[in-house]
């Protein structure tokens, strides 16, 4: 059986922190990314320090109609698949500019679906796999300040859940991560909140537990499975007045 870990978006800081997680396991890792000319020195890093090899790969998620060729011309299909995948944009610019939205969309939801649903179905054919969607918090509710980057990833959260209970029955899982706020290039110049912040390395570390552990929904900090619910429930008429 394969033991072999692809990475999709793998050039993000939360991508490298996953990667290294597993590969300390002695995982195989493949490494795909729109420009993976960035992801030599991390192959050879992962092959010095973990002895275990590595492989890269061209992809682009917005390129929807390339997904099943790239995923036949993989060395192997992988045991365990992870998408990084996203783009978080400026809500200002997709509030004022649609085709920017569309790319916010496109990229949080559209694309990242895509590919794992033809993964899905070639483990399924297998009979075995695990497939994991990093979502984000923001899709638990939308909120003024960022409802187009919100809707995809809420709309990619209930594809995410839809998938692993079409595949309960069919030895393959699915694993929702729902990191918060991470200290990312993503994140970079955002005052972040030192408890609801985590680091990368943390991220790595609880989606390796999670699909050890056959986990269904994590947040990497328990604390945001409070917040989130304290959002969810605020009567609307409320939060219409809140600037969240």
């Amino acid at each position: 059986m394969s033991n072999a870990v692809l990475i999709l978006g793998a050039t993000s800081g939360m991508a490298r922190a996953v990667a290294r997680s597993f590969a300390k396991e002695g995982h195989a890792i493949q490494l795909a990314a729109r420009r993976p000319e960035g992801l030599d020195e991390d192959a050879a890093d992962l092959r010095t320090r973990f002895g275990v090899e590595v492989t890269i790969h061209a992809f682009d998620a917005l390129a929807t109609d390339t997904h099943a060729a790239f995923i036949e011309g993989l060395p192997e299909l992988p045991e365990i698949a992870v998408c990084a995948v996203g783009a978080m944009g400026e809500q200002d610019d997709s509030a004022e500019d649609p085709e920017k939205a569309a790319f916010v969309l496109r990229s949080n939801f559209e694309g990242p679906a895509s590919v794992l649903a033809h993964l899905a179905n070639a483990m399924d054919a297998r009979g075995s796999g695990t497939l994991v969607g990093i979502s984000s918090v923001a899709g638990d509710r939308g909120r003024a300040s960022n409802y187009v980057y919100g809707s995809a990833k809420a709309g990619f959260t209930a594809f995410l859940s839809g998938l692993r209970n079409r595949l309960a029955s069919k030895n393959v899982h699915v694993v929702t991560v729902l990191p918060g706020f991470v200290r990312t290039a993503m994140t970079d110049g955002m005052d972040l909140p030192g408890p609801l912040t985590a680091d990368p390395e943390e991220v790595g570390t609880a989606i390796l537990r999670a699909v050890q552990r056959q986990k269904n929904i994590i947040y990497t900090r328990p604390i945001w499975r409070v917040v989130m619910a304290v959002i969810r429930n605020i009567p609307e008429p409320i939060f219409k007045k809140t600037s969240l």
